[in-house]
C-alpha cells in the first residue's frame, strides 16, 4: 500500500507528511504537489516544500497544469472569462490543482466499476479546526474509490510544530494565515488590502482582468473602487496583514 501525502507545500500538509512517514516508512510515502507559477506562489513555501521533502529522504512528486507557470490564476480568468464556475468554485482551483489530481490519479492508480483502490491512501492535512472539510472529502473521495487519512485529526500527534525538526516555517505565515497564491482569488478583501499594498503589479492585472471580463475577485465590488479607500489606509499606516482577525482589522483601519 502507498500513502499518498496532498503535499500543498503549506505547513499543515508539512505536519501530515512527516506524520505519516513516521508511521508507514518513507518508502511508503508519496509527495504529491501540485506546482504553481512563481509569479503567485512564494518563493519562501517552494523552498519549505523542498526542505521537508530532503527531511523525510523523499522526491516530491508533481500533477501539474501543462503550462503552469505561464497560468497564474488571473490568466486563467481571463482565458476563460470568468473567475468562478457557476457552481462557485474557482476556476484556478480546478485547473491548477483538480484536474491535474485526477489526471494523475487516473494515470497511476485507477479505479474500476465502484471498487475501492487497494493500491493507495490520500492523506490529508486538515486539522482539528476543519473537521466539515474532512467529512466532505472523504465522502466525496469514497464514491471515487479512495480511502483517505488525516493524521492530524485522527492519529496520536508525534509533532506539534514543523521546528521541532529543525525547519523554520516560511515567513509568509507570520504575515498571514495561510500560503494561498498571492492574489488568491477565494480571499476576501483584507487580502487584496495586502496585494495592493505589497504587490501592486498583481492587483494591476486583476483590475484589467476585471474591465475584460465584466466579472469582480471580491463580492463587494470591483478592485478599481476600492483603490482610494486602500489609498487613504497605506497613508495612515494600517499593516499590510492577514494575521489579524478580519473583524478587528477593519475596526482598526476605520478609526
Amino acid at each position: 500500500m502507498q500513502y499518498v501525502v496532498c503535499y500543498s507545500g503549506g505547513y499543515s500538509s508539512a505536519l501530515a507528511a512527516v506524520e505519516t512517514v513516521r508511521r508507514f516508512g518513507n518508502e511508503n510515502v508519496i509527495l504529491l504537489n501540485h506546482d504553481i507559477s512563481s509569479k503567485v506562489e512564494s518563493i519562501k513555501i517552494k523552498k519549505f516544500k523542498n526542505q521537508v521533502a530532503e527531511y523525510l529522504q523523499l522526491p516530491i512528486t508533481y500533477a501539474n497544469c501543462e503550462g503552469f507557470e505561464q497560468k497564474p490564476p488571473l490568466s486563467l480568468c481571463l482565458e476563460h472569462g470568468r473567475v468562478k464556475f457557476r457552481s462557485g468554485h474557482e476556476i484556478c482551483t480546478y485547473f491548477l490543482k483538480t484536474q491535474p489530481f485526477y489526471q494523475w490519479l487516473e494515470e497511476n492508480y485507477p479505479v474500476y466499476d465502484g471498487q475501492m483502490s487497494e493500491e493507495i491512501v490520500l492523506i490529508y492535512g486538515f486539522d482539528e479546526n476543519e473537521i466539515h472539510r474532512v467529512a466532505r472529502r472523504r465522502r466525496h473521495l469514497e464514491s471515487m474509490g479512495y480511502d483517505t487519512l488525516y493524521p492530524l485529526v485522527e492519529w496520536p500527534r508525534t509533532i506539534n510544530n514543523i521546528e521541532e525538526i529543525g525547519i523554520s516555517r516560511p515567513r509568509v505565515y507570520f504575515e498571514s494565515k495561510h500560503a494561498n497564491c498571492i492574489g488568491c482569488l477565494k480571499a476576501g478583501k483584507q487580502h487584496w488590502y495586502k496585494v495592493y499594498c505589497c504587490h501592486r503589479d498583481i492587483f494591476e492585472e486583476a483590475k484589467m482582468v476585471e474591465e475584460q471580463i465584466c466579472f469582480s475577485v471580491l463580492k463587494c465590488g470591483y478592485l478599481k473602487d476600492l483603490e482610494a479607500e486602500f489609498e487613504k489606509m497605506r497613508q495612515a499606516r494600517v499593516s499590510a496583514t492577514e494575521n489579524m482577525d478580519s473583524y478587528w482589522f477593519w475596526k482598526y483601519a476605520r478609526q
